[in-house]
């Protein structure tokens, strides 16, 4: 029996799988491919990446770049093995999908204290009474998606991705949009963010909107077409009628535009999405549309014209925790001390995102085995916000999150300019890990590969 099992090989529990024996424990990884594949995986090899082979920015002034940075610092077998297996992509680091998956796998297999098991895991007794990582990522097949139902409450797990826009609240020109809740009913003064529309915005945006391209379901997407209806994309609710947006999200009831001291004619609420206030959401605006049509579209929007969009709607196949209500920032299940989760079943968005969640959880798992309390690392750098985040959630009810700046605590004081304040939010970041290295104590798991 090993001291650790971690269930999937995905990049989270390769990343979660190699740390925790970097740092002295026996690890049994379970894949169930290829024995039991996947709609989108196919080939064998672990970490395969499913869909664009790029991992994001490589600049350090960029969030993905930031996130790359300090995953180097902290020795990730994944970003080593990307930077092994890259290939031109500019500012991006992107690699050959099947060196860097071979690599990886090639690692894992090698490692004298990890033992690789191909089966499918379908309940966590099934691994026995040892401490676990469960990283099997956003197509959890049904038999473990029912398990982790019983065991998180059916209320906390989700089986699809509907998730709107959220922009940086710098972006939104407040000389046009207002602070104010419905009737004055909010528990604060001011909850949500209005962007107004007279009539003739409102028209302009609802002919963009009906006639914007959207994104192709997958077959297995398709099969369950029927979710939609529950929580319908904002543009087939609008092809309804001209006036079905008016009389849904975007009704105007309760709300005065303080410019003219009248209703408008309809109204974009932004709900406030981080506990910072740097980040909103477009309310009721789940959506599958093209990401450079939502950009095109959503920009008609009064006071919106220059937002900057950190993550786009998105409307897919995707298993997912309420991970606020269920995990700790060091990746613990609340309900368990030695039970950990990690990857995009915790709301971990993206390639990188996924592995940096990993190698937390794989990182704790192997402080706790030897005694040691588990680490949850500064808010000020990338990884520690997005872990932060996922476990802490936005005030609009859990969705997943990409790395982005929104995610971090303001500059004090204040930098104006965007790509200094970055580069400044890029350089505390990386001062406060390593501070945080220093006091903490916590070992390197890979110094390359």
């Amino acid at each position: 029996m090993s001291d650790l099992a971690v269930i999937g090989g995905g990049l989270a529990g390769s990343e979660a799988a190699w740390q925790a024996a970097q740092r002295g424990l026996q690890v049994t990884l379970y894949e169930m491919r290829p024995q039991q594949m996947t709609p989108a995986h196919v080939s064998p090899w672990l970490a395969e990446l499913v869909c664009s082979n790029s991992l994001g920015s490589n600049l350090v002034d960029r969030a993905p770049g930031l996130l790359k940075q300090e995953l180097r610092r902290l020795g990730s077998l994944v970003v080593a093995s990307a930077d092994a297996t890259g290939v031109p992509a500019g500012g991006a680091l992107a690699v050959d999908r099947e060196a860097f998956a071979r690599m990886i796998t090639d690692r894992i297999s090698g490692h004298p204290r990890i033992t690789v098991r191909r089966e499918e895991v379908t309940t966590i007794s099934q691994v026995g009474d040892r401490p676990a990582i469960v990283a099997t990522g956003p197509l959890t097949l049904p038999a473990l998606a029912e398990e982790l139902a019983a065991l998180t409450g059916s209320e906390h797990l989700y089986f699809y991705d509907a998730m709107a826009p959220i922009v940086t609240v710098e972006s939104v020109d407040m000389a046009v949009a207002f602070r104010a809740s419905r009737y004055d009913r909010g528990q604060t003064e001011g909850d949500y963010l209005n962007c107004p529309m007279g009539e003739a915005e409102y028209e302009r945006f609802w002919e963009a909107l009906t006639s914007a391209e959207t994104i192709p379901l997958r077959d297995f997407e398709q099969q369950d077409a029927h979710f939609f209806e529950a929580c319908l994309p904002v543009e087939i609710q609008a092809r309804r009628g001209r006036q079905a947006l008016a009389f849904g999200p975007l009704k105007p009831v309760g709300l005065a535009d303080p410019r003219t001291g009248e209703r408008p004619y309809a109204v974009v609420q932004l709900r406030q999405d981080n506990q910072a206030a740097t980040l909103y959401n477009l309310v009721g605006f789940q959506t599958n549309l093209k990401w450079g049509e939502q950009e095109r579209v959503f920009r008609l929007i009064p006071g919106l014209e220059r937002a900057e969009f950190v993550r786009f709607g998105q409307m897919h196949r995707n298993t997912f925790i309420n991970s606020p209500s269920l995990l700790h920032p060091t990746m613990q299940f609340r309900g368990r001390e030695d039970l950990f989760f990690a990857g995009q079943i915790t709301g971990t968005e993206g390639y990188v995102g996924s592995a940096a969640s990993g190698y937390v959880a794989g990182l704790n798992a192997a402080r706790l085995a030897a005694g040691h309390s588990p680490v949850s690392f500064p808010s000020t750098t990338m990884i520690g916000a997005l872990c932060h985040y996922v476990c802490a959630g936005g005030s609009g009810g859990f969705q997943p999150m990409k790395a982005n700046f929104g995610l971090l605590p303001p500059l004090d004081p204040p930098v104006r300019h965007k790509r200094e304040r970055y580069a400044a939010l890029a350089r505390r970041a990386l001062d406060d890990l390593e501070r945080f290295l220093a006091e903490s104590g916590v070992s390197f798991g890979c110094q390359g590969v």
